[in-house]
Order: structure tokens, then sequence, then C-alpha cells
């Protein structure tokens, strides 16, 4: 397993994976050492995460291979369909599971989300709107949902 890092608005991003495609993407905001050439490996995963930055990216595409449960793909499959600047509650990703009563493991799969932003947990919020819990923190969701569905100020003249 190789593993790389590069900056971000956010913070550290810390990538690895292997032939198998990326396994996990995490961010940090301990100063750590950036990775100075990038692995051919790695080439295209770090393309899309700036494009994403940059607002030109709204989909991944790189080859992608999260450790994790049947249970937890499958929600991790079912949080890559809530379209980029849209939210979804645990409530509705647990419904669309089939199980509206296993919203505690929903919630517990989405937390172990190994794939920061590219499978986006961060669209998930509570019910009542509310921005609930999030593993880098309420201040980077906040960030995210507000990158990807800015408010268009409108001219007067």
């Amino acid at each position: 397993m190789e593993k790389i890092v590069i900056n971000s608005p956010l913070g550290f991003v810390l990538i690895e994976g292997d032939e198998t495609g990326i396994s996990k993407i995490s961010i940090t905001s301990n100063e750590i050492l950036l990775t100075e050439t990038i692995p051919d490996l790695f080439t295209e995963v770090v393309k899309q995460m700036h494009e994403y930055f940059d607002g030109n990216r709204t989909v991944f595409t790189f080859k992608m291979n999260p450790k994790g449960t049947e249970f937890q793909k499958k929600v991790w499959e079912e949080l890559l369909k809530i379209p980029y600047g849209k939210t979804a509650s645990y409530q509705e990703i647990t419904n669309q599971l089939g199980d509206p009563k296993a919203i505690r493991a929903v919630a517990n799969a989405n937390g172990k989300n190994p794939l920061w932003i590219v499978v986006p947990c961060h669209r998930v919020i509570g019910s009542d709107g509310s921005l609930t819990g999030y593993a880098g923190g309420l201040w980077r969701k906040k960030w995210l949902l507000k990158h990807e569905n800015p408010v268009k100020q409108q001219s007067l003249f």
C-alpha cells in the first residue's frame, strides 16, 4: 500500500492505494510533509481532487477500492447517489436501503467512510436540516456544502 500527502483548502489530504484502486482518503490539520513527486498510481486521483477544489469537478471517476463490510459498502454506494450540491438525511438513506429502523447502523457506516469527499458523507444531514457530526469537523462539512452549493448573488443592474 502506497501513501501520499497533498494540500487542500481544508488541510492536508492523505491518500492511500495500490494497483487495485484508492482505498483511503482522509484529512488532517496536522502539518505533514507533502509528497513532492506524485507516483503514477496517484496521478488521476490528485488531478481530480484539485479539479474538485477548483470547482471544476462534481463526480470522481478514478479507480476506488474502499475497505469495509458488505453493509458499509451498500451505505457508501447509496451515498454516491446523492447529487453534487444536494443533501439527504440519514433517514432518507436508511429508507433507500429498505430498512427504516437501521438508522444507527447507517450513521455508523457513514462515519466510517474511508474515501473523504469522494463518497460524499458530508452531504448527509439530520432530518431537521441540521449539520450533524462529521469526522473531519463540522466547519469542514459546512465549507464543503457551501463549496458545492454556493449562493449566487444576483446583480441589481
